[in-house]
């Protein structure tokens, strides 16, 4: 039997976003590296390899991805191009989901990249490290394939089976690749742990739509009535879960956690894809399914998303762990889009999700640049940085400017973002319009001193060696996330005429 016949759709492009993540797995999977090196092939040049074959076939996707974006009709309201098994739709693309799987794409060969940094190479036969480049670049493929999952499906049990996938490849990167102290193991645990116990209230919930509504397809429920009273209960089970992946208070603790134990890569996809599972449930189930309940739990919401925001941010300003100040940065920030989502508002909904976005590429390059820094120095306490501009100013640079975007510098997506969020408080509460006005003044003042502290006054007594400055590879790096940072930003259109279909569906539930 063909594959045609067991496979119908309607877009070759949306069966290439699996095909090309599945190619990048068997191809690393059967690469002969045993018989390579009895033929006397340098290890160094086996593990480049490596590197090479998952950037093929993640460039292959995003260029598949961008073609998808160019073919998207922004004036139909149903899924497009979508992919059917046996008959049976799997799901399609939406301005929202399309977005996600975008920034996915941008992203992973991002992290791909970074793997020359974080595993090195030595041509010794022995030495396992080439096999763990290997194994480091699989596992990323298995987070881009099941993300890509996640947001493609349109059935809530495949979705949910996609969501806790990703848990294992992302337990294996903080554990084997993430520091070699004692915490490590309590940072993967607590992490595993804390989003496992979560999901487990969002299967439940699951089921208990399944026995509601007989089907547990997405289009086939929105389109069947629910009780207020089960709304409530079903609320619940899948606000816990996301609460957890947001991550809101008092369910943050393992981020902060899992971000200082683990590899800059491991971090990168933490902040820029994980936590976007949360912003991209709310929108696609919690808001439409749930209309009633999210009305009526919107009190406790706010009050959530309020003391997550006064925790990070005074949290932020005691700490010593670099990484950990950046993660609870993303706390703040993402706890704010919180407050959009269910602001029941085009403008709050709009800047939520365009603040998620841009939080994928600022706080990715935050951790790609503190990653460079700890390459050099090997430690993330801030203590034992000053004055960095005296030699590495190239570094500072970049460093300022994702800084400025991370405060919503005009000229960049955070700003669009936070502007329109901004409005769509007046119509919940003045009083949460001068929180978030405040909010907006104390995330700067300890993300400002953050940059001060590290990179201008008297150099540091602790910099006995100082190291060469940002080379060409890692300006690569970081140059296209603050390019699309700064495009979308100057040209948001780009944005607003692909979700504005989507996002009214959801605003027509409520």
């Amino acid at each position: 039997m063909s594959i045609t016949s067991l496979i119908s759709f309607s877009s070759l492009g949306s069966f290439l976003l699996f095909l090309f993540p599945i190619l990048g797995i068997f191809s690393l999977w059967f690469y002969p590296q045993n018989s390579l090196i009895i033929q006397g092939y340098e290890i160094k040049k086996i593990g480049e390899n490596y590197i090479k074959i998952g950037l093929f076939f993640t460039l292959l996707n995003l260029l598949n991805t961008v073609i998808l974006f160019n073919l998207y009709d922004t004036n139909i309201s149903n899924l497009q191009f979508q992919l059917t098994l046996f008959g049976k739709l799997i799901g399609g693309l939406d301005g929202i989901s399309l977005w996600m799987i975008l920034l996915v794409n941008i992203i992973i060969p991002v992290t791909i990249l970074m793997a020359w940094k974080e595993i090195k190479l030595d041509n010794n036969p022995f030495n396992s490290a080439s096999k763990m480049l290997k194994n480091y670049i699989f596992l990323i493929l298995l987070v881009n394939l099941a993300s890509i999952i996640v947001f493609f499906v349109s059935d809530i049990l495949l979705f949910y089976i996609a969501f806790e996938a990703i848990l294992i490849p992302m337990y294996l990167l903080i554990g084997f690749y993430g520091s070699r102290n004692k915490r490590i193991e309590n940072a993967q645990n607590t992490f595993f742990l804390y989003t496992l116990f979560g999901s487990l209230f969002m299967l439940l919930a699951i089921i208990t739509i399944y026995i509601q509504t007989g089907s547990t397809d997405y289009q086939t429920i929105l389109t069947l009535p629910i009780s207020n009273e089960i709304q409530g209960f079903l609320f619940l089970g899948f606000f816990i879960a996301l609460a957890i992946k947001t991550p809101s208070f008092p369910f943050h603790g393992w981020l902060p956690l899992a971000h200082g134990e683990s590899s800059t890569g491991a971090s990168v996809i933490l902040a820029s894809i994980l936590l976007k599972l949360a912003t991209y449930g709310i929108l696609r189930f919690i808001l439409p399914l749930f209309p009633y309940a999210s009305n009526y739990f919107l009190p406790l919401i706010l009050t959530l998303a309020i003391l997550s925001i006064i925790y990070s941010c005074i949290s932020a300003l005691s700490l010593i762990d670099i990484k950990s100040i950046v993660a609870y940065s993303s706390i703040a920030h993402k706890n704010v889009g919180m407050m959009g989502l269910f602001s029941n508002d085009i403008n709050g909904i709009t800047g939520a999700f365009i603040g998620s976005i841009s939080h994928g590429f600022i706080s990715g390059g935050l951790f790609i640049i503190i990653g460079m820094l700890y390459n050099r120095y090997g430690t993330k306490n801030i203590n034992y940085y000053r004055g960095l501009v005296l030699f590495m100013p190239t570094f500072t640079f970049f460093f300022f400017i994702f800084t400025l975007s991370n405060l919503g510098f005009p000229f960049t997506m955070s700003f669009i973002g936070e502007n329109l969020l901004f409005f769509s408080t007046i119509n919940i509460s003045p009083l949460i319009t001068i929180f978030i006005t405040s909010v907006s003044i104390l995330l700067p003042i300890y993300f400002i001193y953050f940059y001060q502290r590290i990179s201008y006054g008297k150099l540091s007594p602790y910099l006995l060696t100082l190291y060469q400055d940002l080379n060409i590879k890692e300006i690569n790096l970081l140059l296209p996330l603050i390019l699309l940072n700064t495009i979308f930003g100057l040209f948001p259109y780009m944005v607003f005429e692909t979700t504005m279909i989507p996002f009214l569906n959801v605003l027509n539930a409520n």
